[in-house]
């Protein structure tokens, strides 16, 4: 993989206004600099609220980084270059994404792979790791759903936080001052953040811009007296960051609950006591404390999970769009209903790629399309249940040791089961073996190409006995 320069300078200046404090001397503690912030938040406060004020003024900590760190940047670009680059994957881009070599056929999404985001994250992460070599360091979840990247960050001794086993809840008490916190690329929560603040440790924030442009939107909605409604998973990572900063919310994650919450809104004053039970009971666990439909969802604004379907949040949208307009009229759509753009880019030509692949499947005599990326990926998941539901036959790994020296392979599939099966149909005949491939926003093309390297052993593996 190559890595432009353009790219890995970019955590120079992503997240400079956050940064701004970092001019200010070192010695400067955490409630001078909050001092220092107070007028300008009181200005803000006018038009943000009360939860975005505090979240600026924990970003203006100088002790809070979001730029990283010019002194080991041109060591850590040559060590992610290393590390990450694919000579296979770089040849399949320069052949028009197309590949044929020893028996085996391959064609690869147009799309794929690390988003700008990710490798933002990870330079970040690997940048605080030299620039702090003999602090602590500690990182509040996975930094990204890869298991290889996460390994990699292990192996230079970063500590995940470890959770209540009984909870669930995290246990920040190994996190002393002067510590150094890595924050993960779906960002953390508001309760972590004020934390963080008090406890008096170093913070690294590789935060995707896109998931912290989702927490500008809610901070808007919230602002604006409405309920966010999130088009996203209520468990995952940056779901959880994002409703953190929210003080009314309900979760949707997918369009059958999104008409759920429509049939209610549109039942309106008709909803018995039975149904406003059954409906906490469904969304129990993705709403705010305290939440009440029959009050709650009479302004709403909508937003996502970055690694949601596009198409999906954009038909969620317009859905609730037709439904403020039936109880309300055209006339008050606006004072009920708001949605900013907050779906990321990449998310979406990844599944665009994929869905070419498939449109194209049988006529390029595909035997099947390989997704690889972390079995936790969102997006990942997501790439895979665009063949799926079209018939195509399709397997997500999450790493190249996934496929077996005896043709099995152990794959996720839609319905989150983990399998093993002989995969290679025209192993045995004297037929190529024609693939299409992609990969998540979160895997490297090292992962990609190890994974490719497994079909191409498998192949020539049975050649030689035919021979």
């Amino acid at each position: 993989m190559k890595f432009s320069s353009a790219t890995l300078s970019a955590v120079l200046f992503l997240g400079s206004y956050a940064n701004t404090c970092n001019a200010f001397s070192p010695a400067i503690t955490s409630s001078q600099s909050r001092t220092i912030a107070t007028s300008t938040t009181t200005a803000l406060g006018a038009t943000m609220s009360k939860k975005k004020e505090e979240r600026l003024e924990f970003m203006k900590n100088p002790q809070f980084h979001r730029r990283g760190f010019k002194d080991v940047r041109g060591k850590v670009e040559e060590t992610m270059e290393n590390e990450y680059k694919a000579d296979l994957v770089e040849d399949l881009k320069s052949n028009n994404y197309l590949l044929e070599k020893d028996g085996v056929k391959m064609y690869l999404a147009k799309d794929f792979g690390f988003c700008w985001g990710v490798e933002r994250s990870i330079a970040l992460a690997y940048e605080a790791v030299e620039h702090y070599p003999d602090r602590t360091l500690h990182i509040t979840n996975e930094l990204i759903h890869n298991p290889e990247v996460n390994d990699s960050l292990s192996a230079m001794k970063v500590n995940l936080i470890d959770k209540e086993s009984s909870t669930g809840v995290k246990d920040f008490s190994t996190v002393e001052e002067g510590d150094v916190v890595i924050l993960p690329a779906f960002g953390a929560s508001y309760e972590e953040m004020d934390l963080f603040d008090k406890k008096n440790v170093e913070v690294v924030d590789t935060t995707c811009p896109w998931v912290s442009k989702v927490w500008n939107a809610v901070d808007k909605h919230q602002k604006g007296g409405s309920t966010s409604v999130i088009h996203g998973k209520y468990a995952h990572e940056e779901t959880l960051a994002t409703v953190s900063f929210c003080d009314d919310y309900i979760c949707v994650k997918d369009m059958k609950e999104a008409e759920m919450v429509i049939a209610y809104m549109e039942k309106g004053a008709d909803n018995t006591a039975e149904d406003k039970e059954a409906f906490m009971k469904h969304f129990e666990k993705a709403v705010s404390e305290g939440f009440d439909p029959d009050t709650m969802l009479d302004k709403i604004g909508l937003a996502n999970q970055t690694t949601m379907y596009k198409k999906e949040t954009k038909a969620i949208g317009q859905l609730f769009q037709k439904s403020i307009m039936k109880i309300h009229g055209p006339a008050e759509v606006d004072q009920h209903y708001m949605e900013f753009d907050t779906i990321c880019d990449a998310t979406q030509e990844r599944q665009d790629a994929v869905a070419e692949l498939v449109h194209s499947a049988s006529g390029l005599g595909l035997d099947f399309i390989l997704v690889v990326g972390g079995w936790d990926s969102s997006n990942t998941a997501h790439l895979l249940e665009i063949p799926h539901h079209a018939g195509v036959r399709s397997f997500h790994i999450n790493r190249a040791d996934c496929i077996g020296a005896d043709n099995t392979i152990t794959h996720r599939t839609v319905e989150g089961e983990i399998v093993t099966e002989k995969f290679l149909t025209t192993l045995d005949d004297d037929k190529d073996v024609v693939l299409g491939v992609t990969s998540g926003a979160s895997t490297p093309d090292g992962s990609v190409q190890d994974a490719l390297s497994q079909i191409f052993l498998l192949k020539q593996m049975a050649t030689n006995k035919e021979e």
